[in-house]
């Protein structure tokens, strides 16, 4: 039995979805695009209670993903009719439209503590619905291409900074693969004890939280997962598995939204663990 954190129910989005980015903190985050069914640009806020909706995304879009917080965010990548590279950033009222992406791509992971300096990785490419390993850092106005994920993914996670990055999870076959980025290069490092895509992350490069997904072998899982800068470890399980959410937050506290349960869930769910990166996991 899990003895690590728990998740409670929190305030639902106004608007149901999947494939929705994510930013912010538990009580101070943003949700943004996604799918209804069908495209949305619909932008929530959340202030530890309830979602508030604000001012859409310019474009919408499903399959993007963010990075900063719910007052400076960055939205990147994702599906309209087809793949983009669409770059906005939000001020806290509106989004603006900035340079696109160098790799066009959806199902991407990105990562980034403010919406000046993000990081961009994995994800599918047209034509043909290609897994790519492409990585790019984002400066506030540009994205540059830098080395490239050991191995070609996409629907994976990621966590942290853009010169200190996690990335876990995805597909091809639910892999459990883990990678981190030291700002120049990608290393392979221990897997998570179980492989899904289509999950969330959460935190640092050194203290991330693997959220829910899909298995191929599985089904919609409630699995979540800590990392502690080497290796993962199981801990309190969603209330309700998912696949497709959004996350936020560090791995202590976090937030994750929305999703396919099935059916399209606006469910939130918070989790609290403030000892967890100093508590062994119990099992049995």
């Amino acid at each position: 039995m899990v003895t690590r954190g728990a998740w409670a129910t929190g305030g639902s989005l106004n608007t149901a979805r999947l494939a929705l980015g994510g930013a912010g903190t538990q009580t101070a985050a943003l949700a943004f695009g996604g799918d209804t069914p069908g495209n949305t640009g619909d932008t929530e806020s959340y202030n530890g209670t309830t979602w508030t909706e604000l001012n859409n995304l310019n474009t919408a879009r499903n399959s993007l993903v963010g990075a900063g917080t719910n007052t400076a965010a960055l939205a990147f990548g994702g599906s309209t009719t087809v793949d983009v590279g669409n770059t906005e950033t939000w001020n806290g009222t509106s989004w603006t439209e900035l340079n696109d992406l160098s790799t066009v791509r959806r199902a991407l992971a990105g990562c980034g503590a403010t919406n000046t300096a993000a990081l961009a990785f994995g994800g599918l490419t047209p034509p043909g619905n290609t897994a790519t390993a492409n990585n790019e850092s984002w400066n506030g106005t540009s994205w540059t291409e830098l080395n490239n994920l050991n191995a070609a993914k996409h629907s994976l996670a990621g966590a942290g900074t853009n010169t200190a990055a996690l990335g876990f999870g995805g597909t091809p076959s639910g892999t459990a693969n883990t990678e981190t980025w030291n700002g120049t290069s990608w290393t392979e490092v221990n897997d998570l004890n179980s492989g899904r895509q289509a999950l969330a992350g959460a935190g640092t490069n050194t203290a991330a939280l693997a959220i829910g997904g899909e298995s191929p072998s599985l089904g919609f899982m409630a699995n979540t997962e800590s990392w502690n800068g080497t290796s993962w470890s199981q801990v309190d399980e969603l209330n309700t598995g998912r696949r497709s959410l959004g996350g936020a937050g560090t791995n202590t506290t976090s937030l994750a939204f929305g999703g396919n349960t099935p059916p399209f869930t606006g469910a939130t769910e918070e989790f609290d663990d403030p000892s967890l990166s100093s508590k062994t996991v119990t099992a049995t």
